[in-house]
């Protein structure tokens, strides 16, 4: 019977450190990704596990917003993976002299979800009047951004708010999530190569 409690005492000594190390190691993992560089693509495939760390980020930009430069967008692989980065307090502005150059940036990765409750308030803003502009556009939004939401085409808010009804529809049919993600980061820091 001791020889038995003995044995009962060291399993249970050796799952609990084979826990512990298993943690340990997820943890070490996400941190060793959250300081790595990464590129847009591996970011966005890992995003949803890296929301809220901190990451750097390398990548060719594409656009900086006409309206202020509060927005940056860096292209991975092909134009298809587009990742919007906002400038901090800290930073202000992007310069434009990022336009067309690898930019590094840092920050913390931040998930925007659209769902009905977004989709209603900016409806209303549109009514009012109050809804944000971005750049240049007349009502059709920001070319880049609607990129990066891997939007269809749409020729008005109306339509986009329209395609996001649609498309959260159907990812609620086959997920059961009535919204959908988009990743950004919220850059603390950024350098041009």
């Amino acid at each position: 019977m001791r020889k038995l409690s003995l044995l009962l005492i060291v399993c249970i000594g050796v799952v609990s450190m084979l826990t512990i190390s298993s943690c340990n190691s997820n943890k070490n993992k996400t941190e060793e990704v959250a300081n790595a560089t990464l590129s847009v693509d591996e970011l966005l495939e890992k995003a949803e596990s890296l929301t809220d760390s901190t990451v750097t980020i390398e990548g060719l930009c594409t656009h900086t917003c006409s309206h202020g430069a509060k927005k940056l967008f860096l292209m991975g692989s092909d134009d298809t993976k587009t990742l919007r980065f906002e400038a901090s307090e800290a930073i202000g502005a992007f310069s434009k002299d990022c336009v067309n150059a690898m930019v590094s940036l840092t920050g913390k990765v931040q998930e925007e979800r659209i769902d009905e409750a977004y989709l209603l308030k900016w409806e209303e803003g549109l009514k009012d009047k109050t809804a944000e502009k971005h750049g240049q556009e007349e009502e059709g939004g920001c070319e880049t951004e609607k990129k990066a939401q891997n939007e269809t085409e749409a020729n008005s808010e109306a339509e986009r708010i329209a395609n996001f009804r649609t498309r959260i529809a159907e990812g609620n049919a086959k997920t059961g999530k009535a919204y959908l993600s988009f990743y950004y980061i919220v850059a603390d820091s950024y350098s041009i190569k």
